[in-house]
């Protein structure tokens, strides 16, 4: 036998069956009681503020071993309304192309309306909780669901009858309990862009790194800056979309670091490794062999006349900020570099010049917290001098080779560790040319690729759980 309890602020009203409302003082005071049977809990107290009496009902519940709804963990999820983006494949078809929004409210995943029924379901799923209110609206591709959990004062007349009828039966029934999830000791946000067209991870890496999660106790959560993240609910953010200094995903970064979260990328790593102007100034200043290079304010006629003499043709022009080759140009005149600098100057305060060095392979090795974990030697994308050809798409990027850390040679291994302490302990991978036995830097990626089938070639699973492995110290570190 399961004894069910609804536990209200005041008690005002009454329910069917065998079903007992009590208030919340009398459960604070009354319970648990000596051989009583099963109980499970409907927590209708106000929840909208931290420490309410709906967060303790939930909290002493738990503590007494009663099973309650909603839990404590959905309380703190849904304090605040949480928005969300959801396959299309929810809703029913003959409500798409619906030009207003959708509102429904769920009651322990039901809707009076059938069409809605798989999509609270899911919601129910994510956030099981007595009574949500879920906005929809529709996207060219997704769903964009506004969820919030309601008190019971704000049900109409229609929707407490609702309500009373989905209780009633729920009491004579068994909860479902969510399957196949394991308790996880961390919660580490995942911050990912699907339409991202050269993202740092494919969804084979995004999917190992779920999995190494787990077994290491932290469970990864895939999330999108466009569908919102409440960073204040994880302990940790794990960055692996393009990263950018004018963009969302520095904000965040800052945003986590403040919260106190377990941050890579971190701010600071993503300002220095995101502009090549401090990148090559440092690396000048720290002594890291790298590629002759100027930082250039003007295209007067003297400026272009010391490029020459210092450079010749041809040579390479950069924007300070820029990724998987991206605004790097190679230019093989006087006319071309006129041109190219006015072009990037439009754009830039500063412009890099740097030598022109064409070698089959650059070497890139990941470094996390300076410690050498991973090799490879990514080949120049055919017919093009660099190892990714943005105007083809069929040879967009060149052949690799994946390899152990103890077959790189010594002064490649060396100028990675002295480039990446420049940065600081993050995770990175260094770019670097070696000729005539001499490795010179290129530049620090803050969120280096680490693509299924590319990186892990040859540590396989274990790239992903050193990885995961390093958040995981710092989680310990940081204590919870």
């Amino acid at each position: 036998m399961v004894k069910t309890l609804i536990v209200v602020d005041d008690i005002h009203t009454t329910f069917e069956n065998d079903i007992k409302a009590i208030a919340f003082a009398n459960y604070l005071q009354d319970y648990p009681k000596r051989d009583e049977p099963k109980t499970r809990v409907i927590n209708l107290c106000e929840s909208s503020r931290y420490l309410s009496q709906g967060y303790y009902c939930s909290l002493l519940a738990e503590a007494r071993g009663h099973d309650v709804l909603p839990s404590v963990k959905t309380l703190n999820s849904l304090r605040e309304s949480t928005q969300i983006l959801a396959s299309k494949k929810y809703l029913d078809k003959a409500l798409f192309g619906e030009t207003t929004d959708l509102s429904t409210l769920i009651c322990f995943g039901r809707v009076q309306d059938d069409r809605l029924q798989k999509l609270a379901a899911m919601v129910y799923q994510e956030y099981p909780a007595p009574f949500l209110r879920v906005n929809v609206k529709q996207g060219s591709e997704k769903l964009t669901l506004v969820i919030e959990m309601l008190n019971f004062s704000a049900l109409n007349a229609a929707e407490q009858d609702f309500f009373n009828q989905v209780v009633n039966e729920l009491a004579n029934t068994a909860w479902k309990k969510r399957q196949g999830t394991k308790k996880m000791r961390w919660d580490v946000a995942m911050l990912v862009n699907p339409s991202e067209p050269s993202a740092p991870s494919n969804k084979g890496a995004l999917s190992r790194f779920v999995k190494a999660g787990e077994k290491l106790g932290i469970a990864v959560h895939m999330v999108e800056a466009s569908a919102g993240v409440n960073l204040a609910h994880f302990d940790g953010l794990f960055i692996r979309e393009t990263t950018g200094i004018d963009h969302h995903t520095y904000r965040l970064a800052q945003h986590a670091e403040k919260l106190g979260l377990v941050v890579i990328d971190d701010p600071t790593s993503i300002l220095r490794c995101c502009n090549k102007v401090f990148l090559h100034d440092a690396f000048n200043y720290q002594k890291v062999p790298s590629l002759k290079t100027l930082i250039l304010a003007d295209q007067n006629p003297e400026t272009l006349a010391m490029i020459e003499q210092t450079f010749g043709y041809p040579l390479v022009l950069k924007m300070p900020e820029g990724s998987f080759s991206k605004g790097v140009f190679k230019v093989k005149s006087r006319e071309e570099l006129e041109a190219t600098l006015s072009q990037l100057f439009a754009e830039s305060a500063l412009v890099l010049a740097q030598e022109f060095m064409f070698t089959e392979y650059d070497w890139r090795i990941g470094v996390i917290n300076g410690r050498a974990l991973y090799a490879c030697r990514y080949y120049m994308a055919r017919n093009h001098w660099q190892i990714y050809n943005h105007k083809s798409k069929r040879n967009f990027s060149g052949a690799f080779d994946s390899l152990p850390t103890f077959e790189v040679p010594k002064a490649v291994l060396s100028s990675a560790l002295k480039a990446a302490a420049v940065i600081g302990d993050g995770f990175y991978g260094i770019d670097i040319k070696e000729v005539d036995g001499k490795a010179l830097v290129l530049e620090v990626n803050d969120n280096p690729s680490i693509d299924f089938g590319v990186e892990d070639k040859y540590l396989g699973e274990e790239l992903y759980m050193q990885i995961m492995s390093e958040f995981l110290r710092r989680l310990e570190s940081r204590g919870k």
